[in-house]
């Protein structure tokens, strides 16, 4: 059981990056997904979920219409296309899925039990 996560860098304030997680090892359709961050000396946070089959999504208010979510089942890949990046956005991004059911996001940090490595993102002012 694994995930991989990858695409993050340094960029400057308004600018953008996707960072990409594949997935291996378990059954990928079956989990909900979603990405955190932690930045340093800070907890670990939510940044956002999606539904097993993708058509539900949920975010937290600081990325609101800033980042969106994905995936794409065929490939085992989850996604977060990040725009208008912001200096206090720099953190390590954090991939991680739980088995669900259909049309189930997830917030909570303790619920998720397969973690990816992060994938550092830089926003320079």
């Amino acid at each position: 059981v694994q995930l991989q996560a990858s695409g993050g860098g340094l960029v400057q304030a308004g600018g953008s990056l996707r960072l990409s997680c594949e997935a291996s090892g378990f059954s990928f359709d079956d989990y909900v997904l979603a990405w955190f961050r932690q930045a340093p000396g800070k907890e670990r946070e939510f940044v956002a979920s999606i539904s097993r089959v993708g058509t539900v999504r949920d975010y937290a208010d600081f990325v609101k219409r800033r980042f969106t979510i994905s995936r794409d089942n065929a490939k085992n890949t989850v996604n977060l296309q990040m725009n208008s990046l912001k200096p206090e956005d720099t953190a390590l991004y954090y991939c991680a899925a739980r088995q669900g059911v259909t049309g189930q996001t997830i917030k909570s940090i303790d619920r998720y039990d397969v973690w990816g490595r992060g994938t550092l993102v830089t926003v320079s002012s």
